[in-house]
């Protein structure tokens, strides 16, 4: 499987201690299998931090999700489930990481999700209503790799400026 991560500058190896630490799914590294939305990460991140737009392709043998790795698949679409879990590691509030999975995977929490979540935080709607309100968008999806045994899955095979 071939997974993008846009950033604003190439590197030789993928370090956990780089990055946001409120991210939808934690602290760690992540990929998509959207070749657009890693592009325009990158252009993002270097238009935010500097530096140059960035596309790093990898390969991730797919076998590795039936491994004795622990690995979370969320639906496609927004879930209740899903909901809670991007609020809690969003969540400013929560100093120690909310679960020990080595590779999540699901939607990304994009603009439009972000106001559900706030609205749901402000107690507007339940998680129930904002997961329903999210359904009929598109969200892209993104790989999470948490852990340092599950970054050794993935193979650095492409480098490119965009």
């Amino acid at each position: 499987m071939t997974l993008y991560h846009g950033t604003n500058a190439d590197f030789e190896r993928i370090s956990l201690t780089i990055g946001l630490r409120y991210k939808d799914f934690g602290h760690g590294f992540y990929a998509t299998p959207d070749r657009q939305t890693a592009i325009r990460m990158a252009q993002k991140k270097a238009r935010l931090f500097g530096g140059v737009p960035t596309l790093i392709t990898f390969e991730l043998d797919e076998a590795v999700l039936m491994s004795d790795l622990k690995v979370k698949v969320f639906p496609e679409k927004a879930c209740v489930e899903w909901l809670l879990f991007v609020d809690a590691n969003r969540d400013r509030k929560n100093t120690e990481p909310i679960h020990d999975y080595d590779i999540v995977i699901g939607p990304i929490a994009n603009d439009g999700v972000v106001l559900q979540l706030t609205n749901y935080r402000e107690g507007i709607y339940s998680p129930e209503e904002a997961a329903r309100l999210l359904q009929d968008r598109y969200l892209d999806q993104q790989y999470y790799f948490g852990t340092e045994r599950a970054v050794r899955f993935l193979r650095k095979t492409n480098v490119e400026t965009v």
